[in-house]
């Protein structure tokens, strides 16, 4: 029995000798797990933007820092003017207060240049005035006719200069929410025939059955808006709303084409599972009337159509005295400078107010990529259908 238990024990150290050469000790293990989490550290840095993502941080800061001097700008003179290049020149005059110089070009010729006077923290911080002058030339304006009952066939191009001057002072009596508006603007229309590939508006129409054609036109415009404003910035955000009503008076120096409109609006951002996802919806309501005696010219009636309206129809598609714009976006957050939206828009224009839904909506459809920064939309693409084809949109600001 004694041998027995002599060669058990014997058969159980080389046992524990066999296994002792397969695995090292526990000391040795810890110095394996060291060593290779020292050589992954070693290969470890702060995580930097990609290429694209610091492509648009520089744009957002170049647009949006007022320390920078040389800045884009990408405003053109009037929508429909297609791409857009520009640049500006900032200075300060002050602390708080700069001057800007900037100006703009367009595919199809359209020109803008102007100065801006900016005074962003009056009132402790509460208010905010501009004081701009400028001029814009917008070469090839497409005009359908007036109503919903035209064709992509009618299409007529015209051509306006402005020069302009206004004034505006946003205030903010709670710092939060409350937003009051007043402006004014004083700049003189006038209206040139059209030179693009399309007919020029004066052979299709004459002054008789277009009111404001061939004329030049010195406006007076003031306006002032009541709003409750929770958006984080106006032009991004995935959360917040705003509420606005606004009161337009367009008062024409030869009392002939001066007008008044009133404009209803409505933002609302409602966030999904943390904001991945944003249900994005927007109202739009223009009611004009003429002033008594006088007529609205056909280049300011109230009009649907172009990337920041009827997105699948053509700038400026729809005119007439009353519009009625309502819009929808499902936004999904693909990354941090990303965001990809299905989107639907529905409009009509109508001589009275009680036609604007007394019959079927222009409507389209379509899906759209927004390449933001945390305040702003360097560049919006949509792709976006409707009855008169597929329109492809390229903008540098969001959709609403």
């Amino acid at each position: 029995m004694l041998v027995c238990a002599a060669a058990t024990l014997g058969t159980r150290a080389a046992a524990a000798q066999d296994s002792g050469a397969q695995q090292p000790p526990p000391s040795s293990r810890t110095a394996v797990i060291e060593q290779a989490e020292s050589e992954k550290a070693a290969h470890l840095h702060p995580y930097g933007p990609s290429g694209l993502e610091q492509t648009i941080n520089n744009i957002e800061e170049a647009m949006v820092s007022q320390s920078i001097r040389f800045h884009p700008y990408f405003e053109s003179a009037y929508a429909g003017g297609g791409f857009t290049m520009g640049a500006g020149y900032r200075r300060f005059v002050s602390v708080n207060n700069l001057v800007d110089v900037r100006g703009s070009l367009t595919v199809k010729g359209y020109k803008r240049i102007e100065g801006e006077f900016l005074a962003p923290r009056l009132f402790d911080r509460r208010g905010r005035l501009s004081v701009v002058g400028g001029w814009r030339d917008a070469t090839r304006v497409g005009f359908y006719g007036i109503g919903m009952d035209t064709s992509v066939k009618d299409r007529a191009d015209y051509r306006f200069t402005q020069p302009y001057g206004s004034a505006a002072l946003d205030v903010w009596p709670t710092r939060k929410l409350l937003r009051l508006h007043g402006g004014v603007e004083l700049s003189r229309w006038n209206i040139k025939p059209g030179t693009g590939n399309e007919p020029s508006i004066d052979t299709v129409y004459t002054p008789a059955t277009l009111p404001g054609l061939g004329t030049s036109t010195t406006y007076v415009h003031s306006d002032a808006t009541l709003a409750l404003d929770w958006l984080p910035a106006p032009d991004y955000a995935r959360r917040g709303g705003y509420y606005a009503i606004s009161f337009h008076d367009f008062h024409d120096t030869d009392a002939v084409y001066g007008f008044r409109r009133t404009d209803y609006e409505a933002i609302q951002h409602v966030p999904i599972l943390r904001e991945t996802w944003v249900l994005s919806l927007h109202g739009r309501l223009q009611l004009a009337n003429a002033a008594a005696n006088q007529t609205i010219p056909f280049f300011m009636l109230p009009a649907l159509g172009g990337g920041s309206s009827l997105r699948g129809f053509g700038s400026w598609r729809f005119r007439d005295n009353n519009s009625l714009l309502m819009q929808a976006d499902w936004r999904v957050i693909a990354s941090r400078f990303l965001d990809m939206a299905l989107l639907y828009d529905a409009g009509r224009v109508a001589a009275r107010r009680s036609d604007l839904t007394s019959a079927p909506l222009k409507s389209d459809y379509g899906v759209g990529f927004r390449f933001h920064g945390a305040l702003t939309t360097p560049l919006r693409v949509e792709f976006v259908h409707s009855n008169e084809g597929l329109q492809i949109v390229f903008s540098a600001k969001a959709a609403f």
